[in-house]
């Protein structure tokens, strides 16, 4: 839930920054000389740009080698996932349609650790490991004592932190002998990085960009067919359960929830077609841990420990891989900072939704999850947060909350422009919208300690 902000917290985040790169990830942490409530405040910033000729900027030397599954080391495990017919918990079988058979194991997985094929090392190493950095100069705006730092995920090819997932699910199906995955996207990070991947592997990839960002973001589209990707704005004429949206409403703005199951029908009729999800699903979020197992090294380096960690969300991908190894160290007595999770205001699932069992979709054809949910057929107003447009919460980040270990807030659209241009005119970075919402919650932290 959320908790008044404390006077002198570490504060830890994960953004985006579109810039020349459309939408690149950041993660931030604070630090402030004195404590209140055995809280310090710290911030993690990193520009892999500038990298090697600032002070301020720190790069650990390896890749970790292993994703971390959270799920094995909750003391409650969430509640299962359900059959969207007969309401039964889901089998892995039951998924054999949509994903291949090793990302399907993921998705069960209770092992602590999985490996990482050395072939995706490979290809992480194109910007991994990303720098961790020092925003010096919003300190110096805010007149805080707090030290500001991001993680700076906006080193890889698409400009974010998908990658980290695009790859794997990429690599994973293209050693079933897969030819074709489809997907669906909202401001298009997720759509940028799989076509990305995709052209890695030979893989044809098909998108359905919800309408508002298509519309929007061209440059986006544009990014995804300079990878070989084909793009359809949704909901789109193509699928039945676009044709169905467009009957009810011909100028629908589109939902993520539309959009995905414009491409799970796709997926479910066709033999030789495969679905890949930027978000929300275990595995997705288990590929992203190798964010925060990264920065955990980093902070171990300069002799920091956080006290708060703030992230944006909307799916949870972003949250849960910059969290995950936090909490594993937060469950083991090592470390106790606070997990926040900052959402928009127009589509805040956290903390405006209900946790109850829901579709992850708008028709109904995804198993029914456990999560914080606005409704499967919520339709969210066709603000700039693209990427946090989504009705429900990644179920494991949903049980997280639960049980109590992390907290949301919900900050509005203006706000977070505002704290937008107070970065950019002093970091010299452009943030995408999504992760404005961390940013706005960090300065209301730092602000905090002055």
């Amino acid at each position: 839930m959320a908790q008044e902000l404390p006077s002198t917290p570490h504060l830890l985040h994960s953004l985006n920054k579109p810039g020349s790169r459309n939408g690149s990830k950041l993660a931030f942490l604070g630090v402030n000389p004195k404590r209140w409530r055995s809280m310090h405040q710290k911030h993690f910033f990193s520009c892999r740009v500038h990298a090697r000729a600032r002070s301020d900027v720190l790069i650990a030397g390896n890749i970790p080698k292993r994703w971390y599954n959270l799920f094995a080391d909750l003391p409650m495990k969430p509640p299962p996932a359900l059959h969207p017919k007969t309401h039964k918990p889901l089998v892995p079988e039951d998924l054999s349609a949509l994903f291949p058979d090793e990302l399907i194991m993921q998705e069960f997985s209770n092992d602590r650790f999985i490996d990482i094929p050395d072939e995706v090392i490979d290809i992480y190493g194109l910007w991994r490991p990303t720098p961790l950095i020092r925003a010096k100069r919003l300190e110096k705006l805010l007149g805080t004592p707090a030290r500001i730092y991001y993680k700076y995920e906006g080193t890889s090819p698409a400009g974010s932190h998908k990658p980290n997932t695009a790859v794997p699910q990429a690599w994973y199906n293209a050693q079933q002998g897969i030819r074709k995955v489809v997907t669906e996207t909202g401001a298009g990070q997720w759509g940028s990085a799989l076509a990305f991947a995709c052209s890695l592997f030979g893989l044809d990839c098909e998108v359905w960009q919800v309408r508002a960002s298509y519309d929007q973001k061209p440059y986006r589209k544009l990014m995804m067919q300079t990878w070989g990707a084909k793009v359809h704005a949704s909901p789109s004429n193509i699928t039945n359960a676009g044709k169905k949206i467009l009957h009810d409403d011909p100028s629908s703005p589109g939902s993520l929830g539309i959009a995905i199951s414009e491409a799970v029908e796709v997926a479910a009729t066709n033999a030789d077609t495969k679905y890949c999800l930027g978000s929300a699903l275990n595995h997705v979020l288990l590929h992203q841990t190798i964010i925060g197992e990264e920065c955990l090294k980093q902070m171990e380096e300069i002799g920091e420990t956080p006290d708060v960690i703030i992230g944006c969300a909307g799916g949870g991908s972003n949250f849960g891989g910059l969290t995950f190894p936090f909490i594993r160290e937060k469950l083991n007595g090592r470390l106790n900072p606070v997990l926040r999770a900052v959402e928009p205001a127009a589509c805040p699932s956290l903390t405006k939704g209900v946790y109850a069992y829901d579709y992850a979709d708008t028709i109904g054809m995804t198993p029914l999850m456990k999560m914080h949910t606005l409704g499967h057929d919520f339709v969210p107003d066709p603000i700039h947060a693209g990427g946090l447009r989504y009705h429900g919460m990644a179920p494991l980040i949903s049980h997280v909350y639960e049980l109590g270990f992390m907290e949301a807030i919900a900050i509005p659209q203006i706000e977070c422009f505002q704290a937008a241009l107070q970065f950019a005119r002093t970091e010299g970075l452009i943030p995408a919208p999504e992760p404005t919402h961390a940013i706005a919650a960090v300065i209301r932290e730092a602000l905090q300690c002055c």
